[in-house]
């Protein structure tokens, strides 16, 4: 660990980060955020002080502290960013989630999670009450997103508030999809929000006087961790957009003078189908790093390198790991290449019986640390899964790679059972589940498809219930009815990037003398052309097992 984020003998809190930052930079930019009608406010690191604090005030008075966290269903907004760090200061946890998530996924991160309060967009508060129905004692509170003066958070003064002195002090909870279905609560605590921003301020070189611009929501890691938790560990400042623009990605950081910027694969690949060079009449773009996850081609890497000023370097990080364990060089950066290990974190390629794979030999990518420091502390209520997902102390990703002579990782493939949609983790078996509740159908099962924006999306084959291999399969009107049904029932069960691009309704499922399903056989029909989407003219559907 480096010496930012440790105090004495015991790792930094992140409200200790925060508090030392704000005492040394009180009058230095702290947030500058652009509204959807293009308004700009900025704070101060001092004047955001004095404003969490407000909001602290608001959330104990609704009772939340530690253990009865604060629920998050926002997009990119001050109110977000005030709500996050006012929660921390307070000992409380945050639980974000997708603002754009069904009631049925809403409800299931209020009953795990037993939050006091719960913030949500007064234009999404039908779904949200819906989902909160079953919690009477949860105070839910509307906001305006585009409200640069956060009215219904600060509605008392400030409370005054010390900062968090235990580092395993529980500070979020973040869902992410996995293997076993069913989202898995990834528990983050006081002392990971501090080693992810030391460490990755220290990997993009971040100082004082640089601007991190933050296009990626708010309620994923990578924008808490990679942008706005490194930007508060040196003092640095965050232009934050409302939302994404491809077209619109290099005048904000233009605008804004934005210095350093994370972006997803999928995202960058957006920027070159819609968007272009600034104008020479253009304000000059200062960017100088630009972080990004998975692989692009080389003549979009180049032309994306043209078009910043500066070479994106690629990164490789989880939920569990908390910074990005792998950072490619900033003086030799490949689109094709992981990284190298970053500075204070440990990683490993295994083989089968657990040692060190040779440079060239495939293994599983494995991170080592201390639970609750350098890794995630635990799954929220799973020990069995949290105790499956470590070995030897170190904590299995599931990812493969391997490394060249020169120490450098190589990607060779993901966990069969997660695909990743526009950089979001997306589990097959999660959506199988949903898919497999309709009475009309019965079986299903999900692959991904190569997607030229999104890197891969979700393709789901499936069996109906009624008189396997007649019926449906037999008449046109009967298959698009269906499909239409599962579309609907897809879009009120499951966010966006979880629902099916398309759905291949068969006879039967190609399996292995013991019942297996042969997925690589499906795998290889998803990137096929389409037979039937939920915008496709009905076709012919079997698929050859």
């Amino acid at each position: 660990m480096q010496g930012d984020a440790a105090m004495g003998d015991r790792p930094v809190t992140f409200t200790e980060l925060w508090a030392r930052t704000v005492a040394a930079h009180p009058t230095r930019p702290f947030l500058v955020f652009e509204a959807p009608d293009r308004t700009v406010t900025a704070w101060t690191y001092g004047e955001f002080d004095q404003l969490t604090a407000r909001v602290a005030a608001r959330f104990a008075e609704s009772g939340a502290g530690p253990a009865a966290p604060v629920h998050l269903a926002l997009t990119n907004s001050p109110a977000f960013v005030a709500a996050w760090i006012a929660s921390l200061r307070l000992g409380a946890a945050i639980v974000p989630s997708d603002p754009m998530a069904t009631t049925a996924e809403l409800a299931d991160h209020l009953e795990r999670t037993r939050p006091a309060v719960g913030l949500c967009a007064a234009e999404r508060a039908d779904t949200y009450r819906g989902a909160s129905r079953s919690m009477p004692g949860l105070t839910v509170v509307e906001i305006d997103e585009s409200d640069a003066e956060l009215a219904a958070l600060t509605t008392g003064d400030p409370m005054t508030l010390s900062a968090v002195t235990d580092p395993l002090v529980r500070a979020a909870v973040m869902f992410t999809s996995g293997t076993t279905g069913r989202p898995k609560g990834v528990v983050i605590t006081q002392a990971n929000y501090a080693f992810a921003g030391t460490t990755m301020a220290m990997a993009a070189d971040l100082g004082p006087d640089d601007r991190q611009l933050v296009v990626l929501p708010l309620f994923h890691a990578n924008a808490q961790y990679y942008s706005f938790a490194s930007a508060i560990a040196v003092g640095a400042s965050v232009a934050l957009m409302h939302t994404f623009s491809a077209s619109g990605f290099l005048a904000q950081a233009a605008r804004h003078e934005a210095t350093h910027a994370s972006l997803f694969a999928g995202p960058m690949r957006m920027i070159l189908a819609r968007g272009g060079p600034l104008p020479v009449t253009s304000p000059p773009l200062r960017l100088r790093h630009c972080w990004f996850a998975q692989n692009l081609a080389v003549d979009q890497y180049d032309t994306l390198s043209e078009w910043f000023g500066c070479r994106p370097r690629q990164l490789y990080g989880m939920t569990e790991t908390i910074p990005a364990v792998l950072t490619d060089r900033p003086d030799d950066p490949r689109p094709d290449i992981m990284g190298d290990v970053t500075r204070g974190c440990a990683v490993d390629v295994i083989d089968a019986d657990g040692g060190s794979c040779r440079p060239g030999e495939v293994g599983e990518i494995v991170v080592g640390g201390r639970r609750g420091i350098e890794l995630f502390a635990e799954y929220l209520d799973d020990p069995d899964t949290t105790a499956a997902s470590f070995r030897d102390g170190w904590f299995l990703t599931g990812d493969r790679a391997w490394r060249d002579d020169d120490g450098r990782f190589h990607f060779d493939g993901r966990r069969a059972d997660v695909l990743k949609v526009a950089g979001e983790n997306v589990s097959v078996v999660e959506v199988e589940s949903a898919l497999a509740e309709h009475p009309a159908v019965l079986d299903a099962v999900v692959v991904g498809a190569p997607d030229p924006i999104r890197d891969e999306v979700p393709v789901a084959f499936v069996v109906p219930a009624a008189s396997p291999g007649v019926g449906i399969l037999d008449d046109p009107d009967e298959l698009a009815a269906f499909v239409a049904e599962l579309t609907a029932w897809a879009e009120s069960r499951l966010g966006k990037a979880k629902r099916p691009s398309r759905y291949e309704v068969v006879a039967d499922l190609p399996r292995t003398s013991v019942g297996k399903i042969r997925k690589f056989l499906l795998t290889a029909a998803a990137a096929s052309p389409p037979t039937i989407s939920p915008t496709s003219p009905p076709a012919t559907t079997e698929v050859s097992t």
